[in-house]
């Protein structure tokens, strides 16, 4: 039986922040899904697990083949579909082989079914796309499916995949369900989705107190984990409670003795007792006394070791606390006119044309469509990272994109250098208060961005862009949600309910787009249209 083992499994951040400490866990042949607050480690843990990254002390056995899906699919220049299954020599020799150009030699090792194995991985996650197409020309979403694919389509005994819905549109996220919902090898998910958890068999969660696993699906996992919140949260105040008393006793007692020795004091002055009998009630009362202070003692250190214990149990979370401030965008000032614009890479092929999009005043607007149908094409016309194939875009405002790659930031720099590179007018002090208002409290500041998480990049990213004393009037966002967990979903939700600029959105997370009150979709591909309400604005090809 294929297995991986993790024994003993420690690691630490280059600062020396430890995120793994002491995990202990086994995974065998079952859907493993592995989630956590952002931070914790889940990433690191897989790429411990493929051997991409060494621990700093413990063992990794594992016991069969491991392929990984990572979150973010770079397209490197002329890269194609089939460099991502390592079959871009195979297929060429096919073609020579078909036009009558290869050698003996080659046609004796020629791997003839490839091509049709390639075409049943596509498949498997519902990607209908030629081996051939340039990596670059597809959407984020269609990368993940093709990456996805290359994955399966070794057979590994162990698949790995880090957020792997990320990017991807409902039938993407759909396609995905069914894969693992069919997958009969080993499977570890990290994933903050919780449709795609609830196919799992076991949930490992990630805490800064460890690692715990539970069986079931997503809604085992919260119905137990509730359970056992509320206990240890019970067992928490009970103990502090207890102790509470305790030291109020010991204050009492204390009062007393003071209040005994006092008068005892006050008699010997007077001269009313013998002097044998007042050393011997001394005596006594000091042995006493200090056996009385040993019990209190150890009484109170129990105490406090119990209360100990609890906290050990119930994990100390911080919350975001974002407050923006006002931008003044009066209601009616157009910020962006844009008129019979098409977009894309292929002037004779473009992803949509004849868009007409006026944002005006502090509209909150959602662009939506399937994956390829040209969203961050029309967010980077709009921020100006790309001319329009034709028509005219005019643009008004001060303008932010923060995308999920949140390329802006140094890679190099610490959080700090960043946002101060990109606030120059602010001081230490107030970029160390902005700073701690998302979560990146005295050397956390310091962390250098490389070594962030997905989910904390993000958040840098957003303090950075959001945290300066002039905010943008138009904010575009590009997937903001991918790669954050829940709590941080929600307090990011918050913050925009609170911004009074202009809102630009793309997001395949409708709980999102609700909570953030959009008032307008465009809606990108003529097909996706159809049967859409009137507040959806269609563009096609």
């Amino acid at each position: 039986m294929s297995s991986i083992t993790l024994s003993d499994l420690s690691w630490a951040t280059p600062e020396g922040r430890a995120v793994l400490n002491g995990t202990d866990l086994r995974f065998g042949r079952e859907r493993a899904g592995l989630v956590g607050r952002n931070g914790v480690g889940k990433t690191t843990l897989l790429q411990i697990i493929a051997g991409e990254r060494q621990p700093g002390s413990g063992r990794v056995t594992v016991d069969g083949t491991v392929t990984m899906l990572r979150q973010a699919v770079q397209a490197q220049p002329g890269e194609t579909i089939a460099d991502l299954f390592g079959a871009t020599d195979a297929l060429a020799m096919l073609r020579r082989a078909e036009a009558g150009e290869a050698t003996i030699d080659e046609l004796a090792d020629a791997d003839w079914t490839i091509e049709e194995r390639i075409a049943a991985s596509l498949a498997r996650v519902e990607l209908g796309a030629d081996p051939a197409a340039p990596l670059h020309l597809l959407s984020g979403g269609q990368r993940t499916r093709a990456s996805l694919a290359a994955a399966i389509f070794a057979e590994p005994d162990f698949l790995l995949l880090d957020e792997p819905t990320n990017n991807l549109d409902r039938d993407g996220r759909d396609a995905v369900a069914r894969l693992v919902e069919g997958w009969n090898a080993g499977l570890i998910v990290v994933s903050h989705d919780r449709e795609l958890l609830q196919h799992m068999d076991a949930i490992v969660e990630l805490t800064t107190l460890g690692a715990t696993r539970y069986g079931g699906n997503w809604s085992h996992y919260r119905a137990r984990k509730a359970i056992e919140l509320e206990a240890a949260e019970h067992d928490l105040a009970h103990a502090q409670r207890r102790q509470a008393e305790i030291q109020r006793r010991a204050q009492i007692a204390d009062e007393r003795k003071v209040r005994r020795d006092a008068a005892g004091a006050r008699k010997a002055a007077r001269g009313d007792m013998p002097r044998i009998l007042m050393g011997a009630r001394k005596n006594a009362a000091e042995a006493s006394g200090g056996s009385g202070q040993r019990l209190s003692e150890r009484i109170s250190n129990e105490a406090a070791d119990a209360v100990a214990a609890a906290k050990a149990k119930v994990e100390i979370l911080q919350t975001l606390s974002i407050i923006l401030p006002t931008t003044n965008v009066p209601a009616g000032r157009v910020l962006v006119d844009m008129q019979g614009v098409a977009g894309g890479y292929d002037a004779k092929a473009p992803l949509f044309r004849d868009l007409d999009l006026k944002i005006a005043g502090p509209e909150r607007i959602a662009i939506v469509g399937p994956n390829g149908s040209g969203k961050s094409t029309l967010v980077k016309l709009v921020t100006g990272g790309l001319e329009p194939l034709a028509g005219r875009v005019k643009m008004s405002a001060a303008t932010t994109l923060i995308d999920q790659h949140v390329a802006f930031l140094e890679p190099r720099a610490s959080i700090l250098e960043n946002f101060r590179r990109l606030n120059p007018g602010s001081d230490e002090n107030a970029c160390r208060s902005i700073l701690a208002g998302f979560l990146f409290r005295a050397d956390a500041a310091l962390q250098q961005v490389d070594t962030l998480s997905g989910g904390q990049m993000l958040r840098a990213g957003l303090a950075c862009r959001l945290g300066g004393t002039r905010p943008p009037e138009l904010l575009v966002l590009d997937e903001p949600t991918n790669h954050l967990d829940l709590d941080s979903v929600h307090a990011i939700e918050a913050a925009l309910e609170a911004y009074d600029g202009a809102l630009l959105v793309v997001s395949h997370d409708e709980g999102f787009l609700e909570n953030i009150a959009i008032t307008r979709r465009v809606e990108l591909g003529r097909e996706a249209f159809e049967g859409n309400s009137p507040n959806c604005e269609a563009v096609g090809a």
